[in-house]
């Protein structure tokens, strides 16, 4: 059965959110709903989400900020890794991005998660000699 994306809609919230704490991408200190409703009522910005038939099976939160475009929340369903369903949300993501005209796409990976590293490596992506900084307010 092959991947389907389309966009998320409210509907998809709750169990968008279940997917992206059973992928381990939450943390105590965001909101993982709010950043679902602050990204679906946002215009220069989405939710995609990968399905085979009516499971879902991963997603991509994108958002373009005028200068380049963001990639967030790049979940894949632990039993469903490596049929695919990253690549194509990815693909999707950057075609979302190109349509905005967006001239590059960003993204941030914890500096431990090798096999992300991995996975963005395989779709050539480049490590980039930057430092993130933050502050929380």
């Amino acid at each position: 059965m092959g991947v389907s994306v389309r966009a998320a809609t409210a509907a998809d919230r709750e169990a968008t959110v279940a997917l992206w704490e059973v992928a381990g991408l939450t943390r105590p200190w965001n909101d993982p709903g709010a950043d679902f409703d602050l990204a679906m009522a946002t215009p220069t910005s989405t939710i995609l989400l990968a399905e085979t038939g009516a499971e879902l099976g991963g997603s991509v939160m994108v958002g373009f900020d005028g200068h380049r475009g963001w990639v967030y929340y790049l979940a894949t369903a632990p039993d469903r890794r490596g049929q695919g369903i990253g690549r194509a949300l990815m693909g999707a993501a950057e075609d979302w991005l190109k349509a905005l005209g967006s001239p590059k796409i960003q993204l941030m990976v914890r500096g431990d998660n090798s096999a992300a590293r991995g996975f963005y490596d395989t779709l050539g992506y480049e490590l980039q000699d930057v430092v993130v900084i933050d502050r929380r307010i």
